[in-house]
């Protein structure tokens, strides 16, 4: 298996295309055509990471936040991450970076989270909404079986798992040729009655000039006549998990179940303590501002990290709990992130060696 055989995998289960706009996922640094010797998961590529992933013999790591995030001047061994970078590239190491794409997968950092915490009935708190078109073409019953195979083929008409996706109901088209018109159908000056198929399927927003492109050049009228109807739709991924403990709990209780689980040594609370705890949402990393969208799903209280002074009191005002157990608790992905992998390439019947990172990266101490 070369990178590009492994990007193609990754990006079929955690499309890269659901980052952020403004995320910086995939191949980060490397060649896609190398051979993947091993894999090393990471939450963050530090020189120490990169040391251990030369001690393993895994020259690709994959990580969840992105090394190289904002604009590159310069690549020194002096200079921010150039030290890295060098070292990734002077050991042939390939980068790759799975970072928001990972967030709203459902199976990903949330939901790796939401399971350390024992939750049930897990299920997305801010599902992504997605814009697609439905379209519909009218074409002539002789010819609608090619036209059909035509758009399948280009990959259009196609809902998760399964292809040839069309819906075509029976009609009588009718149509008078006039002027310069060169029809496929009838004759100039007389009106033309034809047994037609109104046929719909459904298409991605980006795939709007290339159905246009397909019609134009494989519907047999000289002027096809169709629609673009713009919708939209909940995904079936998106940031955040919520779901349920078992039994409730109090809050002090909560807090020790999730330093346990998280081998954490301390984390930050702000609401009421009395609280009785069962229905909890979580996102990782900085999820501030969902906040008030859990406790509109009937959230007892809200995980995350990088909680700021300010949007503590105006929740506690407000009275909702929050329960701040930092950014570094996505470290939980590493262990997530190769299970996953692990899986995916097993059904791709891929045998290669895939490592956990055992290095914390937490830049911060608790004393």
């Amino acid at each position: 298996m070369n990178i590009d055989k492994l990007m193609r995998i990754i990006d079929k289960h955690v499309p890269l295309n659901t980052a952020e706009s403004w995320d910086n996922v995939g191949l980060l640094i490397g060649d896609q055509n190398a051979e993947v010797e091993g894999i090393l998961t990471a939450l963050d590529c530090t020189e120490a990471v990169v040391e251990e992933a030369i001690t393993t013999q895994s020259n690709t790591i994959i990580c969840h936040h992105p090394l190289i995030f904002k604009g590159v001047k310069n690549i020194t061994q002096q200079e921010g991450s150039g030290a890295i970078i060098r070292k990734l590239i002077q050991n042939d190491i390939n980068l790759i970076a799975l970072h928001t794409n990972l967030d709203v997968y459902p199976e990903g950092v949330n939901a790796m989270l939401a399971d350390k915490f024992g939750l049930l009935d897990q299920r997305i708190l801010n599902p992504e909404i997605v814009n697609y078109y439905k379209v519909q073409v009218f074409i002539p019953k002789a010819n609608i079986e090619t036209f059909k195979n035509k758009i399948s083929e280009a990959g259009l008409a196609k809902e998760g798992e399964y292809e040839y996706c069309f819906f075509e109901s029976p009609g009588t088209g009718q149509f008078k040729p006039v002027g310069d018109a060169h029809p496929h159908l009838g004759v100039l000056n007389e009106i033309e009655h034809v047994n037609e198929y109104k046929l719909e399927f459904m298409i991605n927003h980006s795939q709007k000039k290339l159905t246009q492109q397909l019609i134009h050049t494989h519907h047999p009228y000289e002027t096809p006549v169709y629609d673009f109807i713009e919708m939209e739709q909940e995904a079936n991924y998106g940031l955040g998990m919520i779901g349920e403990l078992s039994e409730p709990m109090t809050v002090q209780a909560f807090v020790n179940l999730v330093k346990s689980q998280l081998n954490m040594p301390s984390v930050r609370f702000t609401g009421n303590q009395d609280s009785s705890i069962q229905t909890v949402a979580v996102i990782g990393g900085s999820g501030i501002g969902f906040e008030y969208a859990a406790a509109s799903q009937g959230a007892d209280i809200f995980v995350t990290g990088d909680i700021k002074h300010h949007d503590a009191l105006d929740a506690k005002i407000a009275g909702i709990n929050l329960l701040d157990i930092n950014h570094y608790s996505e470290y939980v992905m590493k262990d997530g992130l190769n299970q996953l992998l692990t899986k995916w390439l097993y059904d791709e019947d891929i045998k290669c060696e895939i490592k956990t990172s055992r290095l914390n990266t937490d830049p911060f101490e608790y004393l």
